[in-house]
């Protein structure tokens, strides 16, 4: 690369930890390193710190401390969300609803569950934005053996939001309960009080890795899935130098929001609009307008995503492909699939705080050229 300074564009899922984050971490392992159950001194330092981060973390979430359970990953909350509010309600029934564009992690869940109690995991389309069909989620929730409903705040793959408000609106007239999955959200935009429960990383807004967190609001019906513990819900805990990191940058990070919201959505219109008009063959997924701030997602046809991102990756430039959830796979994006969009040669940008200008130019500077060259070693040019 010659000395090129790298500059990473994949904050999807896990993001640069924020210096405040990384100086709390490092003082907890001094601070909080014994076991919080125990009663001795350092046990209830301990214990004093976790329940500190939980109460913060409760806080900037606009929700009471009790309703807050720390998990030991984004996909771990979502899965016990899943599974206990099924469990909780399988008097009501056992069907899912969820929508195309769901976590992977929602949709495996919704399979687990409803194949246990004999009942159905039901997708809801959703639209060529990626936003789901509301009065199909509506209807499909009123019908009769639901157990829950779940819908995402917002899409990490693409930053189109979703109805939240309206589905949860419909939802409670139902007596259903709405999981939201936040985790694309929370630290990047208000996430607002329209659901039953909620689940998030640490790792998505600045936070370190290991840290998910699950929000249940009063009077929702949670049964504990599992072998008994003293934590019913994430047996073992968490670590508490995670936990009070993981409250310190969701602090950090809101405090900082409608800077950074600004910030990195003009930056992100600025790569919707070069990629658009500089690249042929190309197509910029998402709604344009109402999207998270710092998420934007683009297909190049005839263009193999793995290798766009490798070529791109050794001009500098971290960036990822496909679903977050899934590109480990090597299958399409389920997410562009369920859109109708084209799927070949994606790119996906996740941009970090603090991301400058001059980069992204450089980025769209590069771009043209290499996705010319990949096409060129693929065999197809004079496009």
């Amino acid at each position: 690369m010659g000395g090129t300074r790298r500059v990473v564009l994949d904050a999807g899922g896990h993001a640069p930890l924020l210096p405040r984050a990384r100086e709390a971490f490092a003082a907890a392992l001094d601070e909080g390193w014994a076991d919080p159950r125990r009663l001795h001194a350092e046990g209830r330092r301990a214990r004093a710190l976790l329940d500190g981060a939980r109460e913060a973390i409760a806080a900037e979430l606009g929700a009471r401390t009790e309703e807050v359970d720390l998990a030991p990953s984004h996909t771990a909350a979502l899965h016990a969300a899943v599974r206990t509010v099924a469990l909780g309600r399988r008097r009501a029934g056992a069907d899912v609803v969820v929508g195309a564009v769901e976590r992977a992690a929602v949709l495996h869940a919704a399979d687990f569950v409803a194949a246990r109690g004999g009942g159905r995991r039901v997708v809801v389309p959703v639209a060529r934005d990626g936003r789901v069909d509301a009065d199909a989620m509506l209807a499909a929730l009123a019908q009769p053996g639901v157990a829950m409903v779940a819908l995402q705040h917002a899409n990490g793959e693409t930053g189109t939001r979703q109805p939240v408000g309206h589905v949860h609106a419909a939802a409670r007239a139902a007596g259903v309960p709405l999981l939201v999955d936040a985790g694309a959200s929370v630290g990047h935009v208000a996430v607002g009080d329209d659901w039953d429960v909620l689940a998030a990383g640490a790792a998505d807004w600045g936070g370190p890795a290991g840290l998910g967190v699950l929000v249940t609001r009063a009077g929702v019906r949670r049964t504990p899935d599992g072998p008994s513990d003293d934590d019913r819900w994430f047996p073992g805990g968490v670590a508490v130098p995670a936990a009070l990191a993981a409250a310190v940058a969701l602090q950090e990070a809101v405090a900082d929001l409608a800077a950074a919201d600004a910030a990195r959505r003009a930056l992100v219109a600025r790569v919707r609009d070069r990629v658009a008009r500089e690249v042929p063959d190309v197509e910029v997924v998402g709604d344009p307008l109402d999207r998270l701030p710092h998420v934007v997602t683009f297909s190049c046809l005839y263009v193999d995503g793995e290798a766009l991102t490798s070529a791109l990756d050794e001009a500098g430039f971290a960036v990822g492909s496909g679903s977050a959830c899934t590109s480990d796979t090597l299958e399409p994006s389920h997410v562009l699939a369920a859109m109708g969009v084209l799927t070949h040669g994606n790119v996906r940008l996740a941009l970090p705080r603090g991301t400058r200008a001059d980069d992204v130019e450089r980025f769209c500077d590069v771009l043209p050229g290499i996705v010319a060259d990949v096409r060129g070693r693929l065999g197809v040019s004079d496009l």
